[in-house]
């Protein structure tokens, strides 16, 4: 029996862990639960599954949170600090770190510093802070990564030796606007850009998907995750069929296929290193008849580049595009700038950092704060 604390239960990935965790309660329970302000859906939550631990990042919502489960046997915390601690409870095996954003890297630290399995769906962490977070995790402490993409690289490197790895050829929908041109970008909606192909996430990471951010951000954690020196290369896969594959000096390829839901990638990430038996539909590669690949466009979705250069540049610069990332995606989606304004924000911002060493979590966290005051200057002037 695994004891399981989730922060950011009640986003997608949350949910989806909850759900496996539902379907075996032989071999899961919920210890604890941090969510940021959706105090309804929360205390549902806390009241169905009976976490020991549960906290709401957004304190002016936890009088309410409080009263809403009254009488359950659950210690209520709340803030950053709160987070850490379900984190970083004795009794946690594995902490599912699914958080939005850079809010969850502090959470993260400190599930690994208390020694905890981490399976690991908050991107950002590792963008913003990649050499931090594999550092404390060395020698104490398993990353596995839930991203269907990296638990695809991750699946197909088992038993491998790293060595052999020509390339990790990083697969990625194309999102809502692969067939657009950039004309027709030109004036996308919120609602056209929220409308994607083969997934149901939650905005923040949709947005990201229809400038292809997430990709981008995948690939930056590719990185950290898979060795930096380690080749990755991005290809548009609409069908969402093939997650990832692997090449190897041999040039043989090695996929992980699987039907596009979340909780394929969680189940195995919990239960890892055995596997779960599951109830979801099979892939049926018949009805699915034909796969296809093509390059990604680095002019039609510049963030790709953007992700790619920051990477490049390192030191401060990928918390940067992140956070600058973060802030633009909130103003598209309170309709403040036009879609082609988000990768424009996140250059400029880019473009005024001067790129500082990673030498501790303060240099990451200032760099975030910079940045993110710099985009709302940014999307101050663009209106």
């Amino acid at each position: 029996m695994k004891n399981i604390s989730i922060l950011g239960s009640t986003g997608s990935i949350g949910i989806n862990t909850l759900d496996v965790i539902e379907r075996n309660p032989e071999r899961f329970t919920v210890w604890g639960l941090a969510a940021g302000s959706n105090v309804e859906l929360f205390a549902a939550q806390i009241k169905k599954f009976k976490p020991k631990v549960a906290s709401l990042y957004d304190a002016s919502k936890l009088g309410l949170l409080k009263k809403m489960t009254a009488g359950e046997d659950v210690e209520i915390l709340s803030g950053e600090a709160g987070s850490a601690r379900v984190a970083a409870a004795p009794e946690t095996h594995t902490v599912v770190s699914s958080m939005v954003g850079s809010a969850g890297l502090v959470p993260t630290l400190a599930a690994l510093k208390a020694g905890k399995d981490l399976a690991l769906a908050n991107k950002e962490a590792l963008v913003v802070a990649g050499e931090l977070v594999l550092k404390e995790a060395e020698g104490k402490a398993r990353i596995i990564p839930i991203d269907s993409e990296h638990s695809a690289i991750f699946q197909a490197l088992n038993g491998e030796k790293r060595d052999r790895v020509k390339r990790i050829i990083l697969t990625g929908s194309g999102g809502p606007f692969r067939r657009h041109t950039r004309e027709q970008m030109e004036n996308v909606s919120v609602e056209d850009a929220l409308n994607h192909p083969n997934w149901k996430m939650g905005n923040k990471i949709t947005i990201d998907s229809a400038t292809m951010m997430n990709k981008g951000l995948e690939y930056i954690e590719a990185k950290w995750l898979f060795g930096r020196e380690t080749r990755v290369e991005i290809v548009v896969h609409a069908q969402s069929v093939i997650h990832s594959m692997i090449e190897f000096v041999d040039t043989s390829v090695i996929a992980q296929l699987g039907i596009p839901d979340m909780r394929i990638p969680i189940a195995y990430a919990l239960s890892y290193p055995d596997r779960l038996r599951t109830d979801l539909p099979s892939l049926d590669l018949s009805a699915v008849a034909t796969l296809t690949f093509e390059p990604p466009d680095f002019e039609k979705f510049p963030c790709l580049q953007l992700a790619h250069d920051a990477m490049d540049i390192g030191q401060t610069m990928p918390a940067v595009l992140n956070a600058a990332n973060e802030i633009a995606v909130q103003a598209f989606l309170d309709r403040q700038i036009p879609f082609k304004d988000m990768s424009e924000i996140i250059r400029a911002a880019m473009n005024n950092h001067d790129p500082a060493p990673v030498r501790e979590l303060d240099d990451v966290l200032s760099a975030d704060r910079w940045a993110r005051e710099e985009a709302r200057k940014l999307i101050a002037v663009a209106r």
